[in-house]
């Protein structure tokens, strides 16, 4: 295509983002400002002989548009629609399977290597943002990449944003390089100097590369790509489609890692989005002429939201308590203690290990560090959690947002792993509440224990409606609660699901089935004495959670009978062992047996194996399951 047909394209594709993710929701700012670049590296660069590897992958909405899914973009984060990360099964342009921060470089590096240990001759090319960059996992990287003087070009597309502005010296050296004119003015003038010179001989050349390195030095202190062994390139203009081809082309051609700065702006082309990158990052369904939103509003407030204003009136009482997050304030609800503590509020970066290891120095010292991360994110610091927390039995609180089934972000970012990979670790409290009125009183639970880590997970999303105390108390450490007592089958609940539970219970009285029901609250210590009881006056068990059934909240449960030597009819439900991929929650609750009408189908097919004959409505709905 030409440079003219190129621009076209450009509006084309902000034109059709706009339009789509308007109607479903999605990433959109990212996308917005990648356009160009993504343009430019599919003009330089051989998709798929050569290898174009995104970091996130928030930003690859255009790249889906010109590598053959045009046709299929309006399915984008729908159930069997196209993913909103980059997946390997989706497209042979896909090289990898991102959708967690600062992984592409370790990725590139790898494809690299096995080039040249074929000896392969294609090109290796890492798209990562500044945000990115602030991940250990990426400095690893570089250091490797600088180390070996690997064949491998990194595109640092720098729009001086993660999903809230960005955070740290790295991001202030990123300004420096960006903002710095005098360094880029005496370079150009230095290069046309040398250009107009007609026979330039080597010494003449090695002396004028020295002088701009010189100047590097001086005028950009540290120059700290090129101490690590990189060629730094830039910066040029993301938005300025031929500048970052020559750019691209022109690292085509040079041996060793190099690196290209790209400044860009996030939103670009969409007025509200340049103005406000933090809320139109991933907003749902929109009118596109006004920003209005489609959703309906009211209704009860988030778990995120209650989470922020709970931590914040309890921070004014107790001046030990820190908030901690990794890059997302606004996700975990924390914008306003940021607001009203901000003494007292740390935003690391992309940076979880660090984050969980900073709230164990902190809890050494005496403070009271609550560490908000998503479930899925909070994968990424297991070893801190074990290591540097839990050995050392230190009280960090662990808030987990996100814990549960997500939907559209999909098998990345369901939060469906951390009870089963939380509860078998020595020391550690498990919580998940019912509602908003008991997480309230699980967060003043953690806050006022001082035994060792304790974790708190909490769904996506609003509650039930239930309002909390302004001054929540404190619960005792492993105790459920019996909501309904029963002598038919025991249903064992935990957070999100026992309201489910209790309204299949109800479905089940009206077909003569006597259901006890048990808010177990806690994941670790289970609360043994009640479980027991409720257990021993029922004919079968039918344990529920929204997590991994492997690992987790019900093979607790059936640890307990097994230690006891008890054999009881067991149903557990949970999210199967497969990744969940995205699409609607409600949809997937269905399938996997997590609504009032699934808890109530395992209740009676328990009951059936263990020999008790089901009458009315039971039994019609038994007899429905089976065909």
């Amino acid at each position: 295509m030409s440079h003219t047909e190129k621009l076209a394209l450009a509006t084309e594709i902000r034109e059709t983002i706009l339009e789509t993710i308007s109607k479903t929701g999605g990433h959109l700012g990212s996308g917005l400002g990648a356009v160009e670049l993504t343009l430019a590296l599919h003009t330089v660069f051989d998709s798929p002989r050569d290898k174009i590897i995104w970091d996130v992958g928030h930003q690859t909405y255009p790249h889906k548009l010109i590598t053959g899914r045009r046709d299929r973009f309006h399915t984008i984060r729908q159930r069997g629609g196209l993913s909103g990360f980059p997946r390997r099964a989706e497209s042979p342009h896909d090289h990898f399977g991102v959708a967690h921060a600062s992984t592409a470089l370790s990725a590139g590096m790898g494809y690299a290597a096995a080039r040249d240990r074929q000896g392969e001759k294609h090109h290796v090319v890492v798209v990562v943002g500044d945000a990115g960059l602030t991940g250990g996992m990426a400095f690893e990287a570089l250091n490797h990449a600088g180390h070996d003087q690997t064949d491998l070009i990194v595109v640092l597309n720098d729009n001086s944003m993660s999903i809230a502005p960005n955070v740290g010296a790295l991001a202030k050296y990123l300004t420096r390089i960006r903002t710095e004119p005098l360094y880029t003015r005496l370079r150009d003038d230095l290069e046309r100097l040398m250009g107009s010179i007609p026979r330039v001989g080597p010494q003449i050349v090695r002396t004028a590369e020295r002088l701009k390195d010189g100047l590097k030095q001086v005028l950009v202190p540290g120059m700290f790509f090129e101490q690590l062994g990189f060629t730094y390139l830039g910066p040029v203009d993301g938005h300025d489609l031929a500048a970052v081809e020559e750019v691209l082309r022109h690292a085509r051609r040079l041996e060793g890692p190099v690196l290209i700065h790209t400044h860009t702006q996030k939103g670009k082309g969409y007025r509200l989005a340049e103005g406000d990158p933090v809320t139109w990052h991933g907003p749902g369904p929109f009118k596109v002429e006004t920003g209005e939103s489609l959703r309906r509003s009211g209704g009860a407030p988030s778990y995120s939201k209650i989470f922020g204003e709970t931590l914040t009136r309890m921070a004014e009482q107790d001046e030990k308590i820190v908030a901690i997050t990794a890059a997302m304030p606004d996700g975990t609800g924390l914008t306003g203690f940021q607001a009203r503590h901000p003494d007292r509020f740390y935003d690391v970066g992309i940076a979880e290990q660090h984050a969980v290891t900073f709230g164990a120095g902190l809890a050494c010292g005496g403070m009271k560090p609550f560490v908000a991360i998503y479930s899925t994110f909070l994968q990424r610091a297991y070893d801190q959690i074990i290591h540097d927390v839990a050995i050392q039995k230190l009280p960090v609180r662990f808030c987990i947002d996100r814990a549960g089934l997500v939907g559209a972000d999909g098998e990345t970012h369901q939060g469906a792993f951390d009870m089963a990979y939380l509860r078998c670790i020595p020391n550690m409290v498990v919580m998940a509440p019912k509602d908003e009125k008991e997480f309230a009183r699980m967060l003043e639970t953690a806050r006022q224990y001082e035994e060792g880590p304790i974790a708190l997970r909490y769904p996506r999303g609003a509650g039930v409606g239930a309002v909390p105390d302004p001054a929540p108390e404190p619960l005792p450490i492993g105790r459920g609660e019996l909501l309904r007592p029963g002598a038919d089958v025991a249903i064992i609940a935990i957070g999100s699901m026992v309201h489910p539970a209790l309204a299949a219970a109800e479905q089940l009285a009206a077909g003569g089935i006597d259901a006890a029901v048990v808010n177990a609250r806690f994941v670790k210590p289970l609360d043994e004495e009640l479980l027991l009881d409720v257990i021993g006056r029922a004919d079968c068990v039918v344990t529920v959670e929204e997590g991994a059934r492997q690992g987790g909240f019900g093979s607790a449960v059936l640890e307990l009978l097994a230690d006891r030597g008890l054999t009881p009819v067991v149903r557990r439900l949970g999210l199967p062992d497969v990744f969940v991929p995205h699409g609607d929650v409600g949809g997937f609750l269905e399938e996997f047996g997590l609504t009032p009408e699934g808890i109530a189908a395992a209740a009676e097919e328990a009951l059936a194996a263990a020999g008790r004959p089901l009458l009315g409505p039971a039994r019609r709905r038994a007899d429905a399951v089976g065909r």
